[in-house]
């Protein structure tokens, strides 16, 4: 007989509906859409795939009854979804500023060196005098 489930579960439920016990911690979420939406849309570094896959497993552990295991790939599942989404909004901000301030750069480039380009030749040389 399996002794990791307590006694009390096995026994008829009652007519009126038994409150859960305040030692009894809730189950841990998957985080399946969110892996998924990550796989799909902002898949960084492959990091969704990881996140679908952590999710996938800590929903089996949830079905098979393994609440602490369910627990750990929850936990991975969420690290790796909150790096796919960090990552998908970060790196194109930092690029996007790359960009941008690159562009400023060469303006400002070509706005000195105009000066240079823009010599005109004049028909009197002070040098021949």
């Amino acid at each position: 007989m399996d002794t990791s489930y307590p006694q009390e579960d096995y026994l008829p439920m009652p007519s009126h509906k038994r409150e859960p016990s305040p030692t009894t911690s809730p189950l841990p979420r998957d985080h399946l859409i969110w892996s998924i939406f990550n796989t799909i849309y902002m898949n960084f570094c492959c990091l969704g795939f990881v996140a679908l896959a952590f999710s996938v497993k800590a929903r089996d552990r949830k079905a098979a009854g393994d609440v602490e295991a369910a627990r750990r790939f929850s936990a991975k599942a969420r690290c790796y979804n909150a790096l796919a989404l960090a990552g998908s909004v970060v790196l194109p901000l930092l690029l996007a500023a790359l960009v941008i301030t690159g562009v400023i750069h060469l303006s400002k480039l070509a706005q000195e060196s105009a000066g240079f380009f823009t010599y005109q030749f004049s028909g009197s040389n002070d040098e021949d005098k």
